[in-house]
């Protein structure tokens, strides 16, 4: 019998101060049975960094051919493709026959490692752009994530402010390709 992902409820409250966004969203994320709550909450600030009124989490592990999120417009054309991880360069190149734009959200301690192996093949990726958090801020994340989450994001330049309850977090985006 295969395992059910577990559901996890969030109120996001955001504040886009590079785009002028201020908004609050219900989200509803499922955390699939091999999926680490920091690779869940890496997702959930994609969505924060990336939020369009057509952003939507696809169905995730789930699905070999859909990214973790994305904004689908209403005649179906893929206006931007958002992966989380370490994602090969074959899969990218992929997603940039499918859509008008394609972000790379990379995390974790072999960020460096695997950058090292595929910067070269991504630089010839039209329409790329690959980012990467620190892997000791991100290390942090679960102190902040429960099934009923109420957070506060506020972005900044290259900075990103997170508060729930009495907690605060503080990550750094980096930009690897632009």
């Amino acid at each position: 019998m295969a395992l059910k992902p577990t559901i996890y409820k969030a109120s996001l409250n955001l504040v886009d101060m590079n785009r002028d966004v201020y908004t609050t969203e219900k989200l509803t994320l499922a955390l699939h049975p091999s999926e680490t709550e920091i690779r869940m909450m890496v997702r959930l600030l994609a969505y924060a960094l990336n939020y369009d009124e057509d952003l939507q989490f696809s169905k995730g592990l789930s699905a070999t051919d859909e990214p973790d999120l994305w904004v689908i417009r209403p005649e179906g054309s893929v206006a931007c493709w958002i992966e989380v991880g370490q994602a090969s360069s074959d899969r990218l190149r992929k997603a940039v026959s499918r859509a008008d734009q394609i972000k790379l959200y990379a995390y974790g301690s072999e960020v460096d490692i695997w950058w090292g192996k595929y910067q070269e093949e991504m630089s010839g990726l039209a329409k790329t752009k690959v980012y990467r958090f620190d892997a000791d801020e991100v290390e942090a994340l679960p102190e902040i994530c429960s099934r009923n989450m109420e957070l506060t994001i506020t972005l900044s330049e290259e900075q990103i402010f997170i508060a729930s309850g009495d907690q605060q977090l503080t990550l750094n985006l980096y930009t690897l390709q632009d």
